[in-house]
């Protein structure tokens, strides 16, 4: 009886525990150039930003969207403050590819210190990207704002 119930508690259980996914190495690849674009936004560096985007970006951000040069003009060129600093860290979902496609999947984190106040913010997205001499691109940015604290 007792080895029964046990079985049974742990199948119970066994439906709450998520196994770790294993990203192939050109999944790792995609998701890079996610980190590498919000590494550039982070340090306010439009010509790395550039080198992770296609040309014809688009964002769809708190119901609008932006092309590259208003991603620039909002989180770059408007973003003077002197003691700006932010940190992101990402749990990635799903990340399908074929050759030159790839659909990501993610939670963002981001910690945002910014004249003198520190803000959290958390976001869903879903970023398309395109493969450009051998370089992951970011094509598409579906971002849903999650929480800000």
């Amino acid at each position: 009886m007792k080895k029964s119930s046990f079985l049974i508690i742990a199948l119970a259980l066994s439906g709450f525990l998520q196994a770790q996914i294993a990203f192939s190495k050109e999944q790792k690849n995609a998701q890079e150039a996610i980190i590498k674009m919000f590494e550039a936004l982070s340090s306010r560096d439009s010509v790395m930003l550039k080198s992770y985007c296609t040309p014809d970006i688009t964002l769809y951000e708190y119901g609008q969207v932006w092309n590259l040069d208003t991603l620039i003009r909002k989180a770059i060129v408007m973003n003077t403050s002197p003691d700006f600093k932010r940190t992101n860290s990402f749990e990635f979902i799903n990340t399908e590819l074929d050759k030159t496609k790839a659909w990501v999947t993610y939670r963002l984190n981001s910690v945002i210190y910014n004249n003198g106040k520190e803000s959290t913010v958390q976001w869903l997205e879903t970023v398309v990207l395109s493969k450009q001499n051998g370089q992951w691109k970011m094509k598409h940015l579906h971002s849903t704002l999650l929480k800000r604290t």
